[in-house]
């Protein structure tokens, strides 16, 4: 069996490197010029769910590596004003496993055949019911399945479900991540927490990594490079619906909204790293009726976009590669055909989906501001 994906991002690489695991070929095909050509490198928190689902993706020898640069959390989820005083609450605490994307993303590079510069611009199913994923600057590649895992503007899914099509929730926000100093420690009653402002609410997270990424891959996987990357704090600001301002670089869009906030808030923000910070938007996709049956489906943002206030997008689309990978190696052992796996994987995944997308809309209003006056 041979398997195209569609997308570089965390699903489609843990699906990869799930198939690999089973003696599945599989190569991924990412739009990007090359891996490294976007900054992906923000703190996530993973479910039990979500974890487990990572660790069955990943060859066991692995295993001692992961469990080295991730890190247990548990958060108040406290409503802190700008003087970092408690005035209420998110609801019960939350504990989870915290990792970096920028090192997953690199873990799971490891051993895959990855081609960049490949931008996916069709498919076509060929008669005898194999699949070829058509590219704008390289030869079609046939497959016996292509899994669009290319995000929320998935071009697998335009064709796949054209009626699917992502919703703008009009909300945007700031992202930015700065060193995790000896100055910022005093924040850590904030980590996990609300800052309310006037206009804007602005969440801190606390990436602390037992060893450093490259020091653990030297000592337990020494095939593995991660990146040379230290403890930082993760910061985000929600702004209200068309509050952001596009003449300002994302650390001055959010310091322009915090006259008078408490000095380590400010200069968290002012000493963050320009080049990897961002100004987002919040879109979601909800997953309607299946599709027709075929050698073609979809995993993780191009099918079940979250809002990240859910805090499950990268948990469900780990899911996915994890089941997806479970269903395949089913077929390719014969206990199923292809087809049958591949709406097995579907069945469920659109199912769990669907409630993920739901869960994180339900969350969302908790974090955006309340609208500025007039």
């Amino acid at each position: 069996m041979r398997v195209s994906v569609a997308g570089a991002g965390l699903g489609g690489l843990c699906l990869a490197q799930g198939l690999r695991g089973a003696g599945i070929e599989a190569e991924v095909y990412e739009r990007d010029p090359e891996i490294t050509a976007r900054f992906q490198g923000y703190r996530l928190v993973l479910h039990p769910t979500g974890f487990e689902a990572l660790r069955s993706c990943l060859p066991a020898r692995w295993h001692p590596l992961l469990d080295e640069v991730v890190s247990d959390s548990y958060v108040e989820r406290l409503v802190l004003d700008p003087q970092l005083n408690e005035i209420g609450s998110l609801g019960p605490g939350r504990s989870g496993i915290v990792v970096d994307r920028q090192v997953l993303r690199h873990l799971l590079l490891t051993g895959l055949t990855v081609h960049t510069g490949a931008g996916l611009t069709g498919y076509d199913v060929l008669a005898d019911g194999k699949v070829e994923a058509r590219f704008a600057h390289r030869d079609p590649a046939t497959a016996d399945l292509l899994v669009g895992a290319d995000g929320v503007g998935s071009t697998v899914r335009s064709t796949l479900s054209p009626q699917t099509v992502p919703t703008d929730t009009g909300v945007r926000f700031v992202l930015g991540r700065t060193p995790l100093t000896e100055e910022f420690a005093g924040l850590s009653r904030a980590f996990g927490s609300k800052i309310a402002g006037d206009g804007v609410s602005l969440l801190l997270g606390a990436m602390r990594f037992r060893t450093p990424p490259k020091e653990a891959a030297g000592q337990l996987a020494p095939e593995v490079v991660l990146p040379d990357i230290h403890d930082y704090v993760r910061w985000a600001m929600i702004l209200p619906p068309d509050g952001s301002r596009t003449d300002l670089s994302p650390p001055e869009a959010a310091l322009s909204r915090m006259q008078g906030w408490h000095p380590d808030l400010q200069a968290l923000i002012e000493q963050s790293d320009p080049d990897n910070a961002a100004l987002l938007s919040i879109r979601v996709i909800e997953p309607g009726e299946r599709w027709a049956p075929g050698p073609v489906t979809l995993l993780g943002d191009a099918i079940h976009a979250t809002s990240p206030t859910g805090g499950n997008g990268a948990n469900t689309a780990l899911r996915d590669a994890d089941l997806l990978s479970r269903c395949l190696l089913e077929a390719a052992e014969g206990r199923q055909n292809l087809l049958t796996a591949v709406g097995n994987y579907e069945r469920q995944m659109l199912e769990y989906g669907a409630e993920a997308v739901r869960t994180s809309l339900e969350a969302l209003p908790a974090y955006v501001p309340a609208p500025e006056p007039t």
